[in-house]
């Protein structure tokens, strides 16, 4: 009985510890930070970038699905490299830089072969922290009111 008692009290531990994620979909768009290099060359994120779309967010990091997990020779995932992410939530634009800290390959076949990313935030201004925390407690009735169909399927801990 102690022992249930205390695999209880660390399970109610680690979900308070932990950010919520919420599961909501939405368009995104991934590019890598402007890097310093030798030749003072970069690369506009307009000019390579990944779309994909978002799987889960939580106040700590977000989770999506894109169609390579690189973009040429450059990994998402690894040697810290700092990624923009864009994306629209209930019509207002959100940019954020993030950290690739794990993927998984999904999908059943090679054709349909995409990659699972999961990101922690590091870094968004005030005006979009604000929003973001905002859509992360009233999406699902934002998304309804937008007329955008509400993709939210729960609470993942």
């Amino acid at each position: 009985m102690l022992r249930e008692l205390a695999a209880k009290f660390s399970v109610s531990w680690i979900e308070r510890r932990a950010s919520v994620r919420k599961q909501f979909q939405v368009p995104v768009k991934v590019c890598f930070a402007p890097e310093k290099n030798p030749h003072n060359l970069t690369m506009n994120c307009e000019d390579l970038f990944l779309s994909g779309e978002t799987v889960d967010l939580s106040e700590s990091g977000i989770g999506f699905v894109v169609s390579s997990i690189r973009i040429k020779e450059k990994y998402l995932v690894g040697q810290e490299r700092i990624l923009n992410v864009d994306m629209e939530l209930a019509g207002k634009k959100i940019r954020m830089r993030v950290i690739g800290k794990r993927y998984e390959r999904v999908g059943i076949h090679a054709s349909t072969e995409r990659y699972l990313v999961g990101a922690a935030i590091t870094d968004m201004s005030p005006d979009d922290r604000q929003k973001y925390e905002f859509f992360l407690r009233n999406g699902k009735k934002l998304m309804k009111t937008a007329g955008v169909p509400a993709f939210e399927m729960g609470v993942i801990d």
